[in-house]
């Protein structure tokens, strides 16, 4: 599909990349996607593909080995990916937000010793901060790191963590209240952790285990997991930016741009969903005709694909006002709303077209109509970018009586 979702503005080199992820979406992705995704099998040859295509380093800096670009670039190729296989796309985004945190609050240390390496795809990033009893709430966090000497011992279990078996570096949100007294703000005694691990299951260093794989409902393939510290010695130089505190802000950055990922992938899942609904409307008879030439089935396809368009356009606008300096929490909670809701309407509509079929698992979009839900909760329900949404809308708008 080429006509939906264009992003006008884009110079020679985003339209050379956006067209080689495009290619391999449609010949590495789609043909297998429903296939792995039936098995919940780890996309591990897509995975070494877009190794070699240098998305791991999309916008890691070019002085660390990575490509350097844009925050637009990288949403949009999200989209393309999201389009193939949802999953792939949520590989890809765990990586870049720790990346991200680590270019923009990490020490110098940190980004020599890991950014070269997840440009690359060697080390791969994996971030933490829900746990089993608090879900949006993050300042009931109870997992805590105690300084002792020159470490730092983590304890607490969180919940969650895209890529928690395949990753190598885990980016974690704890309770650190050293230097930080009693009656201090809960947001403002916490601290990002750096947890380097190898991939796997089970207790993969002392005092550090991933249980396993959580069976959920979709987004398959990609492993999401628990992860649990007793007792978990790092280095104290693995305190991202080197100063404690810190790290409820750093986190909030890197799911900001989060949230303009999860809009994008709500953008691709969305055009695919299109596309399948609109073939199959051509290809199915009813009553002597396609049904794509009954009236009821052409105002869903005129829904849906302007629900696509709108979606791709709020996505882009919070892309472009992130890359642009200025604060986007306001854009990037419109996008990720809308994206998400539109993509649940879109995947359900062309499901409703595909009528008894779509409830087959040989038909691509039974896939899609589980998988999409997931975007209803990732990186803040609806209710919570209701919240952000209204507050800067107040802040905006602050009455003058």
């Amino acid at each position: 599909m080429t006509r939906l979702a264009q992003t006008a503005g884009l110079n020679d080199i985003q339209r050379e990349i956006l067209s080689t992820v495009r290619d391999f979406v449609d010949k590495e992705i789609i043909p297998v996607a429903t296939q792995l995704e039936h098995r919940d099998e780890y996309p591990t040859e897509i995975v070494e593909g877009l190794k070699e295509l240098g998305l791991f380093g999309l916008m890691i800096p070019e002085e660390y080995g990575g490509l350097g670009e844009s925050l637009l670039t990288y949403a949009l190729c999200v989209e393309e990916i999201a389009r193939g296989w949802m999953s792939v796309s949520g590989i890809i985004n765990t990586h870049f937000i720790v990346a991200y945190m680590l270019k923009q609050h990490g020490t110098q240390e940190q980004k020599d010793t890991f950014l070269p390496r997840m440009a690359l795809g060697e080390v791969r990033g994996a971030f933490s901060m829900s746990e089993p009893a608090l879900g949006s709430d993050v300042s009931a966090i109870t997992s805590k790191g105690v300084k002792d000497g020159d470490e730092y011992v983590l304890n607490g279990q969180k919940m969650w963590l895209t890529n928690g078996g395949t990753s190598t570096l885990v980016a974690v949100l704890a309770r650190s209240d050293e230097g930080h007294p009693e009656g201090t703000a809960p947001h403002k005694s916490m601290t990002t952790f750096l947890i380097e691990k190898e991939p796997g299951f089970g207790e993969i260093r002392p005092g550090l285990t991933i249980p396993g794989k959580i069976d959920k409902m979709g987004y398959k393939g990609v492993d999401t997991t628990e992860l649990i510290m007793d007792d978990l010695r790092i280095p104290a130089n693995r305190v991202l930016g080197g100063t404690t505190g810190r790290g409820f802000y750093q986190m909030m950055d890197g799911v900001e741009v989060g949230r303009v990922n999860v809009a994008a992938r709500g953008c691709g899942v969305a055009q695919r969903a299109f596309e399948l609904g609109v073939s199959y409307a051509q290809q199915r008879h009813t009553f002597g005709k396609p049904i794509a030439q009954h009236q009821a089935i052409q105002f869903k396809l005129a829904e849906m694909a302007t629900k696509v368009e709108a979606a791709h356009a709020m996505m882009v606008n919070a892309a472009r006002k992130k890359d642009s300096g200025e604060r986007n929490d306001l854009e990037a909670g419109m996008a990720k709303y809308l994206a998400s809701e539109y993509c649940k309407e879109v995947v359900e509509d062309a499901f409703r077209i595909h009528g008894g079929y779509g409830f087959s698992k040989e038909y691509e979009i039974e896939r899609l109509y589980r998988e999409a839900p997931m975007l209803l909760i990732g990186e803040g329900t609806a209710e919570i970018q209701k919240m952000i949404i209204g507050r800067r809308l107040l802040e905006e708008y602050r009455f003058q009586g």
